[in-house]
């Protein structure tokens, strides 16, 4: 299974109740409004949607959808 640009997407307007145009290079924190709970909620529902396990430091390196997506998808190839 790999992860989608489109996946992180609907995850994000799902966890965290984003209605701004998301896209690759959307800063969470800035363009999209993702605070630290909701950054948590973020993580969680990865960890559960792709059954993975997302380290503290790996979350810092998290800043763009896109490296949602390229974590996640090194993740899943760690599997």
């Amino acid at each position: 299974m790999k992860c989608k640009f489109d996946d992180i997407k609907k995850l994000i307007i799902e966890s965290a109740n984003v209605d701004n145009e998301i896209t690759p290079t959307s800063v969470l924190k800035t363009d999209l409004g993702i605070d630290s709970i909701y950054a948590v909620e973020m993580i969680l529902a990865l960890e559960e949607k792709f059954n993975i396990q997302i380290e503290l430091d790996e979350m810092d390196t998290m800043m763009t959808v896109s490296q949602v997506v390229d974590v996640v998808n090194r993740k899943l190839g760690e599997q």
